[in-house]
């Protein structure tokens, strides 16, 4: 199941045999549900906003797979396990109402972040899709169903399209099913945020596109970027006759969201200061363990990187002799610690957390405290302090020296010439 926006509309099932003919209409409509923040533990639901005896069936899906669903007459109803093609994430976790259908989701952990598809077919022949967004307090990162990422204000997130620009007809962006950007298959047309026709200014100059893949990235994320991101992907199929061309259109669905953190409490995460000699860790803030490639820069030179239980620090000579033995990584999350930190280690660190389809990436400062800076601020002062000095007893034995050696030829002088005043 993964219906997309475009999906919406009349949809006709035609019956025929050699006697009698049956048309059956379907109208397919597609919602964004909207989303959800959650303490890890407590419970959240998901609501349907229909009443379960006005339906035919109710399915609810995360990550492709069908977790939970429930008929109508109440004759068919599962969860996690009891349905066919699940799996055991949500084992004993999930409850279904009788009543609507909604879906609640006990004792919540940061691997259920992610996006939720709940459809809903109706005993008329309509069908209708809502996209929730789940998001759990302090899980940052992608998510587990590989589409999703969890952020804060001020990083960038690229969203892959996993295709060659070349091959395609076109590649198109939406948010929230407003068109944000679009790049042709031969590069004569590229366009982003305001520079497309039906956008507006949310976006402006914080779009990019890859000419290569057409994968998005968004800058400086702001509150205003959470939500649903759709990719389509336009292609054209010669046909058997080789003269006609078939256009196809395939989707893909993605989902940020941004945690709502102060500017105080990110300048506190990411802008560090330290005295000379102390330790500095940069948090990832990362919760759990995962399989996607985490890797380290200091101004734009990599230092470190950790895939699952397997990590590298200081892969080139730069690095080495610049952070000998004082850079350590933990395995659980990701983040990075700098011991003995000098004055050398100032500057900006960034942190890229990469997995097939989405890239994120967070930056960090890190700079000398003023206590520090003022002990090197004075002995700045003291050594132009000493340099002055320096020149200004120069000075003054030159000034002498010269005095002395006018008094010299002046007493020379009045000796062959004994008229000359004193």
């Amino acid at each position: 199941m993964n219906t997309r926006s475009t999906d919406s509309g009349l949809y006709e099932l035609q019956i025929n045999s050699s006697r009698i003919s049956i048309i059956r209409r379907f109208s397919v409509t597609l919602f964004y549900g909207g989303s959800v923040s959650v303490k890890e533990g407590d419970s959240v639901t998901l609501p349907t906003d229909v009443k379960t005896n006005l339906q035919e069936k109710i399915r609810w899906y995360f990550n492709d797979f069908q977790i939970a669903e429930i008929t109508g007459d109440l004759r068919h109803i599962c969860t996690d396990v009891q349905c066919k093609d699940s799996d055991e994430r949500f084992r004993d976790r999930l409850k279904l109402d009788n009543q609507t259908g909604s879906l609640t989701i006990m004792n919540i952990r940061t691997t259920d972040s992610g996006l939720y598809h709940l459809q809903i077919s109706s005993i008329r022949g309509k069908i209708s899709t809502k996209i929730f967004m789940v998001a759990v307090y302090g899980f940052s990162g992608v998510g587990s169903d590989g589409v999703s990422a969890f952020v804060m204000e001020e990083d960038s997130v690229t969203l892959y399209t996993d295709v060659e620009t070349n091959q395609q007809k076109g590649v198109r962006w939406y948010f929230q099913y407003t068109f944000i950007a679009e790049i042709s298959g031969d590069l004569s047309y590229i366009c982003t945020d305001v520079q497309c026709d039906d956008s507006n200014e949310r976006f402006r100059d914080r779009l990019k596109l890859d000419h290569q893949t057409g994968s998005l990235t968004i800058r400086n994320i702001k509150q205003t970027d959470h939500g649903i991101y759709e990719l389509h992907i336009i292609s054209s199929r010669r046909e058997s006759n080789h003269q006609n061309f078939n256009r196809r259109v395939s989707e893909k669905t993605f989902g940020i969201s941004v945690h709502n953190v102060s500017a105080a409490e990110r300048d506190e995460m990411k802008r560090k200061s330290a005295k000379e000699g102390e330790s500095v860790t940069l948090n990832s803030h990362v919760t759990n363990k995962q399989k996607d490639l985490m890797m380290w820069y200091f101004n734009d030179t990599l230092i470190a990187e950790i895939t699952g239980d397997q990590s590298k620090i200081c892969t080139d000579d730069q690095c080495e002799e610049r952070f000998r033995d004082r850079l350590k990584l933990d395995h659980q999350t990701g983040s990075l610690t700098i011991t003995n930190i000098t004055n050398t280690d100032s500057g900006e660190y960034k942190l890229q957390i990469n997995s097939s389809k989405i890239s994120i990436i967070r930056s960090f400062s890190v700079n000398l405290s003023a206590a520090v800076a003022g002990i090197y601020a004075s002995v700045s002062v003291v050594l132009l302090l000493l340099v002055a000095s320096a020149g200004l007893i120069y000075s003054c034995k030159f000034c002498s020296r010269r005095n002395y050696i006018r008094r010299q030829h002046n007493d020379q002088c009045r000796i062959l010439d004994p008229l000359l005043p004193i």
